[in-house]
């Protein structure tokens, strides 16, 4: 059997990002998505001019649904449109992980598009860390891009202590990515307890559309088969690369990473 993972994100009808992301990226891990959508979203492959949260009866039925049957390996979380979606898919999980302690749960903070379009209904960007305080307490890995980490932490100074204020929130695991900088070499870096790890990669021309989510989705394909944590963040973030290696077009504006076909 593949390893399921469960996941929690909101709509893009241009195909891009969110839920459309997350299934592709995960099954290219050998991985099978369980998408519950959390918000539909408004949106082409540049802008979001409106999201609509999905409500929250519906999407904890989906999710008791597909649990009462179906193992689960991991938990990626997204977009999650509202407030109230936030806390009460955070109390969930909170409860299911008394069953799994184990559980690896990937929280990606999709606070706003690339051209800073807000993705929640009911809270200003100043505010996004009180928006997912409640889902960081129960992530086992945060992945913030540099600007959702200076929004998450507006007085760290510093990478540094971006992922130790991150972890005092309750994450195990920061990843804070590297591609909104101007420099011509993407760094991501890893923080856990004391530790860190950076990693360089080449940044390739041009804007994508979905490479937050398709870089939380493959990590959280990879931690679905058991790996170590290191050992997913560098399988998904090669995945990743290459993704966006061969992006494509559908369009003027923001590429598509190719998260499906063999690369070559």
């Amino acid at each position: 059997m593949r390893p399921c993972v469960l996941v929690f994100s909101g709509s893009d009808p241009s195909g891009g990002a969110g839920i459309s992301a997350d299934i592709e990226a995960i099954a290219a891990q050998d991985s099978h998505a369980l998408p519950i959508i959390t918000a539909i979203t408004v949106q082409d492959n540049d802008r979001v001019f409106s999201v609509h949260p999905v409500a929250i009866e519906l999407i904890l039925e989906q999710a008791k649904t597909l649990v009462a049957k179906i193992p689960i390996r991991a938990i990626k979380i997204g977009i999650i449109g509202s407030r109230l979606n936030a806390m009460a898919i955070a109390l969930w999980i909170s409860e299911f992980k008394k069953l799994h302690p184990n559980l690896p749960v990937i929280l990606d903070p999709v606070l706003a598009s690339g051209h800073g379009d807000a993705l929640a209904v009911d809270t200003a960007l100043e505010n996004a860390a009180e928006l997912i305080a409640p889902l960081m307490r129960i992530a086992t890995l945060i992945t913030p891009n540099l600007h959702e980490a200076e929004l998450l932490c507006p007085n760290a100074i510093s990478t540094l202590q971006q992922g130790q204020q991150l972890m005092n929130y309750g994450a195990a695991h920061v990843l804070i990515k590297g591609g909104h900088s101007k420099e011509p070499i993407i760094t991501n870096s890893w923080f856990h307890d004391d530790q860190q790890m950076h990693w360089q990669w080449q940044r390739f021309s041009g804007e994508f559309h979905g490479s937050g989510c398709t870089l939380a989705a493959a990590i959280a394909g990879q931690l679905a088969h058991s790996r170590s944590m290191q050992l997913a963040l560098e399988m998904a973030q090669s995945y990743c690369q290459e993704a966006l290696k061969h992006a494509y077009s559908i369009t003027s504006g923001q590429l598509i990473p190719k998260r499906t076909a063999q690369h070559s």
